[in-house]
């Protein structure tokens, strides 16, 4: 999946993105934060070792502060495999755009 992010960075030169990462709430708030910010840090280098420009990506660990599926929701699910799957949704890294520069040195459409 980070190969496909880098892919539309290099398709994309302008843009800049936010790597989230997210855990489950096993854990202390103290610990999943610097897990989940270990996780996003973990994926910019990989983008940057593969030449995407530092600049264009910012790592942010969220912890446990916005999970996908609550306790109260996991807790209603009868097994602890289902219980688990529903906490690996929690335990998650996305991205969002959060920036585009103009693209310099781009002249409109050719006629």
């Amino acid at each position: 999946i980070l190969d496909n992010i880098y892919n539309m960075l290099r398709l994309n030169e302008n843009i800049s993105i936010e790597i989230n990462s997210h855990t489950d709430t096993r854990g202390s708030d103290s610990y999943n934060m610097k897990l989940s910010q270990a996780r996003a840090e973990s994926c910019v280098e990989y983008l940057i070792s593969k030449g995407i420009a530092k600049e264009r990506l910012v790592p942010k660990g969220y912890g446990e502060t916005k999970p996908i599926v609550t306790d109260a929701e996991i807790a209603k699910f009868a097994t602890k495999d289902e219980q688990e799957v529903q906490h690996q949704h929690n335990r998650r890294t996305s991205f969002r755009v959060i920036g585009e520069a103009d693209i310099k040195g781009k002249g409109g459409p050719k006629s």
